[in-house]
């Protein structure tokens, strides 16, 4: 580990709580969407793929047409989370960052598309909904598939 300048508790404390009002991971996206919380989920990838698969009950808003298209088909009170392929990508950062300019309330999806699908999340695809396996190493293994609930 590297030397810093030490950083008091309460500075670690900020750090931490301001982390968590901007990502928020799978798990907490599916039980909001299953409570039926108000937010719209963006998938801000390319059309390609969208088609190949996708996240059930998002909406596909890829980052270039954000500017255009946003204030049209979400109203600004509405909060957004956003997602792109997985921690190896920003585009969901830098979607979420369009939507920040526009002015609405917006957290980023960390582990994003890759990491719904190893916990088992439900997915569709442009062929139809998508069945996968939770992968032990991302989610404990349920006694349903999520899918299915």
């Amino acid at each position: 580990m590297t030397s810093h300048e030490p950083l008091s508790p309460a500075d670690r404390v900020r750090h931490f709580r301001h982390r968590l009002t901007m990502e928020t991971d799978p798990s907490d996206v599916f039980a909001a969407q299953r409570a039926g919380d108000r937010f719209v989920l963006v998938d801000s990838r390319s059309e390609q793929a969208w088609r190949q698969g996708r996240i059930v009950g998002a909406l596909h808003l890829p980052t270039a047409q954000i500017a255009d298209r946003a204030t049209r088909e979400i109203p600004t009170d509405v909060p957004v989370v956003t997602y792109c392929w997985g921690p190896g990508c920003n585009g969901s950062t830098r979607a979420a960052l369009e939507f920040a300019l526009l002015g609405y309330t917006v957290r980023e999806m960390i582990g994003g598309y890759e990491y719904w699908v190893r916990e088992g999340l439900p997915t569709t695809s442009d062929a139809g909904r998508v069945r996968t396996t939770v992968d032990p190493l991302t989610a404990p293994a349920r006694t349903r598939p999520a899918a299915d609930d």
